[in-house]
């Protein structure tokens, strides 16, 4: 278990460790459809998300374990590694984000996902309103919250 963890800035070199834990904690929402391949995700990551350098990562046993990416006031993920959830470093991720955005921001989550909505709601996210799921790639319903 770990205990111990740091907070840092995001480097070119992070990745494909991102992708990994991206794929992993989404593979582990059983509801959830899997849209896109590994090598899809790690582009993505590596030529997208990584760039923006507006992503958070959470190290623990000499690697990366999380990530939070805010980019236009949007959370636009939070991941943490399955076999590291629990242990604050989400919550830990969140703080350090809401320092960052220094105002209002936003976030996607899907309804299936009752441990996320509770999570942001713990951390004082308010529902803002729900959709279908038409206007996401999954097509599962979704909530939008709000921090302020």
């Amino acid at each position: 278990m770990a205990d111990l963890f740091q907070i840092r800035k995001v480097v070119a070199s992070d990745y494909r460790r991102l992708a990994e834990i991206h794929v992993l904690a989404r593979y582990d929402m059983a509801y959830l459809p899997h849209v896109h391949s590994f090598a899809s995700v790690e582009k993505w990551m590596r030529d997208t998300v990584v760039p923006s350098q507006e992503v958070l990562v959470a190290d623990a046993d000499g690697a990366a374990v999380a990530y939070a990416w805010l980019h236009d006031s949007w959370l636009r993920g939070l991941y943490v590694h399955p076999c590291y959830q629990r242990r604050g470093i989400g919550s830990a991720l969140l703080s350090e984000i809401k320092k960052q955005a220094a105002g209002e921001f936003h976030l996607w989550v899907f309804e299936a996902n009752v441990d996320a909505i509770r999570f942001y709601e713990r951390h004082g996210a308010l529902f803002v309103r729900k959709t279908d799921g038409s206007g996401n790639e999954e097509r599962l319903p979704d909530r939008l919250m709000s921090f302020t």
